[in-house]
C-alpha cells in the first residue's frame, strides 16, 4: 500500500507541475533558491528545502538542506559545478544530526578536494556481531549513539579521468543509555571508540556530474589505516571498493549499477565494523544491524524522468557479510533490496529524493539530497 502510495504521489505531483518556468511552484522554489538556472554572480547558489522522512532507525522526523553549487577560483568553464550540502535532522525518537558534503573541483579538474562530517545523538539499538545475532531480535538492545565524524581528502588527476589522492578518517562514538544485557557491556572495545587513520585513495570517474550523472562509470578504492599512533584506540585496516556504472536509456532516462564491498582486518571494533543498509545501499534495513568484518552488496536502478522536475526510480539488489573474505556468500544467506522512489530536481541536477525500500521482514523511508549512488 505504502508502495502505491509513494507512486501515485509522485505521478501527482508531477501533473501538477507540467506549466512552464512561469508556474506557481517554480516561482515559490526561486524563492527558496531552487531556480533552475545557476547564479554565480555572489560565489554561491544556495537552495534550502526542508522534507519529512521515516526509516528504521530514526521513525518519523524532519530534514533540512541548504545545496550550494559554485566554482572554485581558477576553475575553467567546462569544469563541472562543485557542491557543498549542509544538513541538518530532528526525529520522533529524539534523534539530531548536522552534517556536510563536499565536492570540490579545481582548476581543469586535475585537483579535488571531498570531504564529509557528521555530529549525531542517535537512540538507535545494538544486535552484536554476525548475521546469527542480527537475524535474532532476542539480541536487539537499545543504547544512545553519541558521534562525531570527519573524513578529508585530496586527489590528483594522473591520468585521463584517473586520480590518487590520500585523507584522513575520524570517528569518536560514546555509546550511552546502554540497557541491560546488551552486546556492548561484555564487548572488550567497551561503549567509547576513537578511530583515527590516514586514508588512501585511486578513483577512475568519467561520470558527467557526480552528485547525479548521466553516463560515465567509476571505480573508487579506498584504503583506511587505523593505528595508536594516529591517534586510534585499535590497531586495523579497511579496504573500501566501489564500482558504479550509468548507461543513458533514450534522452532522459538512465540505467545505473553499483557494485559495493568493504573489507576490515585486525582489531575492528564494533562501532567500525562493516555494515549492511542505510539511505544508500541495503535501503530497507536498520542500520547497524547485521555487521561484521566483511560485507558485500549490489544493486540496479532505473532513473525515469517524468516531466519536468520530477521523476520516479526503481531499484533491486542484495547483500550479504561475514567475518572473512572466504566466508562472504556461505556464512550467511543473500538479503533482498527492492524500492521506488521519487526525484524532484531541487537545482539543476541536484536532486531531492524520497525512496520507500524493502528488505526481508524490514522497511524504510529515507529522505535525501543527491542521488543514492
Amino acid at each position: 500500500m505504502r508502495l502505491c502510495a509513494l507512486v501515485l504521489t509522485a505521478t501527482l505531483l508531477a501533473g501538477t507541475a507540467r506549466a512552464d518556468d512561469d508556474s506557481w511552484l517554480d516561482r515559490t522554489l526561486t524563492r527558496l533558491g531552487a531556480s533552475k538556472e545557476v547564479d554565480l554572480s555572489k560565489g554561491i547558489d544556495w537552495g534550502v528545502l526542508p522534507g519529512p522522512f521515516y526509516n528504521p532507525e530514526m521513525g518519523v522526523g524532519i530534514g533540512m538542506a541548504a545545496v550550494g553549487l559554485y566554482k572554485p577560483p581558477g576553475a575553467l568553464p567546462d569544469t563541472q559545478l562543485s557542491t557543498l550540502t549542509l544538513k541538518g535532522f530532528v526525529s520522533s525518537v529524539g534523534a539530531i544530526g548536522l552534517g556536510f558534503d563536499n565536492n570540490t573541483f579545481f582548476g581543469d579538474d586535475s585537483w579535488r578536494f571531498q570531504a564529509t562530517g557528521m555530529m549525531v545523538n542517535l537512540p538507535t539499538a545494538y544486535w552484536g556481531v554476525g548475521y546469527d545475532a542480527g537475524s535474532d531480535d532476542a539480541n536487539k538492545h537499545d543504547y544512545t549513539k553519541e558521534e562525531f565524524s570527519l573524513a578529508p581528502k585530496i586527489l590528483r588527476r594522473v591520468a585521463p579521468n584517473t586520480y590518487v589522492g590520500v585523507g584522513w578518517s575520524l570517528t569518536q562514538t560514546h555509546a550511552t543509555e546502554v540497557e541491560a544485557g546488551s552486546a556492548i557491556d561484555t564487548d572488550p572495545d567497551g561503549p567509547s571508540v576513537l578511530a583515527s587513520g590516514i586514508t588512501a585513495h585511486f578513483y577512475y570517474d568519467s561520470r558527467d556530474f557526480i552528485p547525479n550523472p548521466k553516463y560515465g562509470q567509476a571505480l573508487q578504492v579506498n584504503a583506511a589505516f587505523y593505528a595508536p599512533g594516529f591517534g586510534s584506540d585499535n590497531r586495523f585496516q579497511t579496504l573500501e571498493t566501489i564500482y558504479d556504472y550509468y548507461h543513458p536509456v533514450g534522452e532522459h532516462d538512465v540505467l545505473a549499477l553499483d557494485i559495493y564491498s568493504h573489507l576490515a582486518w585486525g582489531d575492528v571494533p564494533w562501532t567500525m565494523m562493516s555494515q549492511l543498509g542505510n539511505g544508500n545501499r541495503m535501503r530497507g534495513y536498520f542500520l547497524g544491524q547485521y555487521r561484521d568484518k566483511d560485507v558485500i552488496s549490489a544493486q540496479l536502478e532505473y532513473r525515469h524522468h517524468i516531466t519536468g522536475r520530477h521523476g520516479v526510480v526503481f531499484w533491486g539488489g542484495a547483500g550479504t557479510l561475514a567475518d572473512s573474505v572466504g566466508g562472504l556468500g556461505k556464512d550467511a544467506p543473500w538479503l533482498p533490496t527492492v524500492g521506488v522512489g521519487y526525484r524532484f530536481e531541487f537545482k539543476p541536477r541536484v536532486n531531492v529524493r524520497l525512496d520507500f525500500g524493502v528488505g526481508r521482514d524490514t522497511a524504510g523511508v529515507y529522505f535525501q539530497i543527491n542521488e543514492a549512488f
